[in-house]
Formats: structure tokens, C-alpha cells, sequence
């Protein structure tokens, strides 16, 4: 996480608004990398898993809610989430007096 404050220091170079729009732009885009990689590992693990135990129950995407995939997909965003915000916190510069 600190790495995403190395990088928008460098592309920022003293500017301190650019510096923190840079750190909200970099952990957005690397949370979305993440939750597009992530996800994809999810839904193919339980494609796999469906076709292995007979049970298209799991893909079933008409159960709203209720559906595993969905729960999943549900979980992994609100964990990036926090961890994009906390990445965000730890590397804001905020002048003080």
C-alpha cells in the first residue's frame, strides 16, 4: 500500500493536490484489477465445481441473493472495498498547520 504513494509522489512531483488525486486514481484502479481477477477465479472455481458435482444449483443466477455466486461476488467487493479505503487513508497527505 505504500507503494501506491511512491508512485503518485513520483507522477505528482510536489503537487499536492495531484499527489492525492493520483493515490484515489492508483487504488481504484488496482482494486479494480484485483476484483476483476478475483472474481474471474471465483466463477470459474464454482463453474468447476458445478460441473464436477452434477449441480447446476450453483451457477443458478435467477436465485437472486440467495445464489452462491452471488453471495461471493457480494464478499470479495466489500473486502477490496475496505482495503481500498484503507489504502486511500494511510497514503492521503492532508495539509496541517
Amino acid at each position: 500500500m505504500k507503494r501506491i504513494g511512491i508512485a503518485a509522489s513520483k507522477i505528482a512531483k510536489g503537487n499536492s493536490f495531484l499527489y492525492n488525486f493520483f493515490v484515489i486514481l492508483l487504488s481504484f484502479l488496482f482494486s479494480l484489477l484485483v476484483l476483476i481477477i478475483s472474481g474471474l477465479l471465483i466463477v470459474l472455481g464454482l463453474a468447476i465445481i458445478s460441473k464436477i458435482t452434477q449441480m447446476p444449483i450453483i451457477m443458478d443466477l435467477q436465485k437472486g441473493h440467495t445464489s452462491p455466486i452471488s453471495v461471493c461476488m457480494m464478499f470479495l467487493g466489500a473486502i477490496i472495498g475496505i482495503f481500498n479505503l484503507y489504502a486511500i487513508i494511510v497514503n492521503v497527505r492532508i495539509k496541517r498547520k
